[in-house]
C-alpha cells in the first residue's frame, strides 16, 4: 500500500489523526485495543513516519552527524563504529560526512546538518580551517557541536581529544629509555593544534631529559608527504630512530624506510603515536602511543548527550594515551 500517510490510517481506522498519533506513541490516553488496532493496521500497510515533517515541526530530528576529513582514517572508523553502538543504543540514527580536508565543503556540510534538523554534530576540522565563527552562528536553535581530534585551538567550546601532551611525551621519555640520540621528527599540518600540541611536549622533554639528544623536525600533512620528507631526509643524514606523530605519517615513513631497504630496528628505530591498527602491518610490530578513536568516541557521546539534555559548559574533555611496546626500538 504505497504512500500510506497519517490520514490515511486515520481515515481507513474511522479514527481522528491526533487518536492515531498518539496510539502510535504508545500514549496512556488510548485504550490498549485502539493502540493494537492502529499498529497492526501501520505494520500492514508498511505506514513510516514523515520524519522530514517531524523535524520541520520539533526543530529537531532523531539523527546525530559526524563530519570528518576522510573515513580512509583508522581513527575516524574506529570513532564512527564506536560512535554508532551508542547512537544505536539511545534511539539515534548516525549519518556521516566526509569533507575531504575541503573547508568550502565542511561548510556544506554543516549547513546540510542545520537544514536537516540534526540533534548534534561532532566535527574533526579540515587542516585549513582557520575561522570557526559559521559554526556558532545557529539562529533560534542552535545545535550542541563537538570538535573531536583535529579541534580549534578557539577555548569557547566543546573540544575532545587524545591527551597530546601526554602522549608525546611517553614517546620521547621512551625514546630516551633506549638510549635514541639522533632523531627525526615527523609532525603533521603545523597550523594544527594538534600537531603544535604534540611537537611542543615532545621537543621539550627532549630538551629537558637529553639536552644532547639531537632532533630534526620535518612537517608532512599527507601520507606522500612523509614519504617524500623522509626520503630526502634520510639522504642527509641517518638518524638512529623517527617518530611518527600520526598513523598517517607512519604509513608515509615506512614505505621510505622500506623503499631504502633499511633495517629496523637494526639501521633504525620507529615509534609512532597511533590508533592501533596500522602498527600491527609491519614486522617487527611498531612500537607506539595508543590514541583510541572508541574510547574517545564514548566519552563525545556522553557529553552529546548532557548538551541535548540541556547543559552549556564548555570545556576540554582528554583521554589518556598509553604505550604499547612492539620490536621497533
Amino acid at each position: 500500500m504505497p504512500d500510506i500517510t497519517l490520514k490515511k490510517l486515520a481515515e481507513m481506522l474511522n479514527l481522528s489523526i491526533s487518536t492515531v498519533s498518539r496510539a502510535l506513541k504508545d500514549h496512556p490516553d488510548i485504550s490498549k485495543e485502539t493502540r493494537q488496532k492502529v499498529k497492526e493496521l501501520a505494520a500492514v500497510a508498511e505506514y513510516e513516519p514523515n520524519t522530514y515533517a517531524i523535524n520541520l515541526r520539533t526543530n529537531q530530528s532523531k539523527e546525530l552527524a559526524v563530519i570528518i576529513p576522510t573515513i580512509a582514517n583508522d581513527f575516524y572508523q574506529s570513532f564512527i563504529s564506536s560512535l554508532e553502538e551508542e547512537v544505536r543504543l539511545y534511539g539515534y540514527s548516525l549519518i556521516m560526512l566526509q569533507s575531504g580536508d575541503d573547508p568550502l565543503i565542511e561548510q556544506q556540510n554543516l549547513k546540510r546538518c542545520r537544514q536537516g534538523r540534526v540533534s548534534g554534530i561532532f566535527i574533526s576540522i579540515t587542516t585549513k580551517t582557520t575561522d570557526i565563527s559559521s559554526f556558532f552562528k545557529q539562529g533560534d536553535h542552535p545545535i550542541p557541536i563537538i570538535f573531536f581530534d583535529k579541534v580549534p585551538a578557539f577555548e569557547n567550546c566543546i573540544k575532545i581529544c587524545v591527551d597530546d601532551v601526554m602522549a608525546a611525551t611517553i614517546a620521547a621519555k621512551t625514546l630516551m629509555a633506549k638510549s635514541k640520540q639522533n632523531i627525526l621528527g615527523v609532525f603533521g599540518n603545523e597550523e594544527l593544534s594538534i600537531t603544535k600540541k604534540r611537537l611542543s611536549a615532545f621537543t621539550e622533554t627532549l630538551e629537558a631529559d637529553n639536552p644532547g639528544a639531537r632532533l630534526t623536525i620535518h612537517h608532512a600533512s599527507s601520507i606522500n608527504e612523509s614519504f617524500n620528507v623522509v626520503m630526502n631526509a634520510l639522504t642527509h643524514q641517518q638518524p638512529d630512530a623517527i617518530f611518527c606523530m600520526s598513523d598517517e605519517v607512519l604509513i608515509g615513513v615506512m614505505k621510505a624506510i622500506q623503499t631504502l631497504q633499511l633495517r629496523i630496528p637494526g639501521d633504525v628505530g620507529v615509534i609512532a603515536i597511533s590508533e592501533g591498527q596500522v602498527p600491527t602491518f609491519y614486522y617487527p610490530q611498531i612500537t607506539f602511543i595508543e590514541t583510541s578513536g572508541f574510547k574517545l568516541a564514548k566519552s563525545a557521546f556522553v557529553k552529546m548527550m548532557a548538551c541535548i539534555a540541556g547543559s552549556t559548559g564548555m570545556q576540554e574533555i582528554k583521554i589518556n594515551a598509553v604505550l604499547v611496546e612492539g620490536g621497533s626500538l
